[in-house]
């Protein structure tokens, strides 16, 4: 499975998403969109607004959370085929 992470240092909700990547040993590409302007014209180009982060799983773009909700769990563990236990 190849997963990048479309992030900024700043961002809260992406060190969420980054922690939970790591929590259950996923690989990931971060991607920082402060640091690569391009990048976060890709963003735009692909979900219509600028939110981060953004995860590209296998070349399909998923916004891991909701505001007022957070990460967005259950998704999170049905795109990644990650078993609860």
């Amino acid at each position: 499975m190849n997963v990048q992470v479309y992030m900024a240092e700043w961002c809260r909700d992406c060190r969420a998403a980054k922690q939970f990547l790591d929590r259950h040993g996923i690989p990931y590409t971060e991607i920082d969109v402060d640091a690569n302007p391009s990048a976060s014209e890709e963003v735009v180009r692909h979900m219509g607004k600028r939110a981060i982060p953004q995860l590209v799983i296998d070349g399909e773009w998923f916004q891991p959370y909701a505001p007022g909700r957070g990460l967005l769990l259950d998704e999170l563990y049905r795109r990644l085929r990650i078993t609860r236990s």
